[in-house]
């Protein structure tokens, strides 16, 4: 067991240096990304929208690996108030640029599952493909118990790759590629490719009912990229049964 959480601080540490390397890239690009026209779950132009989340306005939510913050700031506009958490401090760097006094906006640079621990439960926790460069066994507990009774996690993750390599049939981590935008600099990195029953499960296993799973895949039919979109939620409490009456007790009815 100590061999296998080792391996896993060792994949979750080496992602992190490449997402600070990928901030630190864009911090020193001249480019600037447009406010969002339409909220995509990582392929534009395919599958649903902001729509899924339903009507955000007064609810607490938590955006997970958040990047430059602009889907966060996007919800802070609709009326939620909303975290925005990145583990990486050049990403975090970007969005405080980008979002300096946004209304109902925070911007938090920390450890996704260290937040969770601390912070107030969520009504709403959305992570747009953050999720699986996290160890699921890791993050779903934490994230179970940071939703309040009732609260949705909707997440979009990896499917089929750009090279048609379809996803996992075990929980386990495998290689994956990030490119730098603008070069041809490629980063390898290890993501928890999961197939939709091994999500489905997960989620289940860590309290959560799955509401939905939509595929969501590239526009153009000569591209094999895919992703799948999950949403689950936290159950109610279970209201606490009637009393029953006991015979011959202080309960009971003449």
């Amino acid at each position: 067991m100590t061999g296998r959480k080792n391996l896993v601080l060792d994949i979750e540490k080496h992602s992190a240096e490449i997402w600070e390397l990928y901030g630190h890239h864009q911090l020193g690009r001249t480019f600037y990304l447009p406010e969002l026209d339409r909220w995509a779950w990582d392929i534009p132009q395919a599958g649903t929208g902001v729509e899924v989340l339903g009507d955000v306005a007064g609810l607490r939510v938590l955006d997970l690996g958040a990047g430059v913050g602009r889907h966060a700031a996007h919800l802070a506009a609709l009326g939620a108030h909303v975290t925005a958490v990145d583990a990486s401090p050049t990403q975090h760097r970007r969005a405080l640029a980008r979002y300096p006094a946004t209304p109902g906006l925070h911007l938090a640079c920390a450890d996704a599952v260290d937040h969770l621990r601390e912070a107030s439960p969520y009504d709403l926790i959305y992570s747009i493909s953050g999720v699986p460069f996290l160890d699921p066994h890791r993050l779903l507990p934490a994230l179970s118990n940071g939703l309040k009774p009732g609260g949705r996690f909707v997440f979009s993750a990896l499917h089929t790759n750009s090279h048609g390599a379809g996803p996992s049939g075990s929980v386990t981590a495998r290689p994956e590629v990030l490119r730098l935008p603008g070069t041809n600099t490629e980063h390898r990195m290890h993501m928890w490719v999961l197939a939709p029953p091994l999500w489905q499960d997960l989620l289940v296993e860590n309290g959560l009912t799955v509401e939905s799973v939509t595929a969501m895949d590239h526009p153009q039919a000569a591209q094999p990229l895919s992703y799948r979109l999950y949403a689950a939620r936290r159950p109610e409490r279970v209201p606490s049964r009637p009393r029953q009456p006991r015979p011959g007790g202080l309960d009971a009815v003449e």
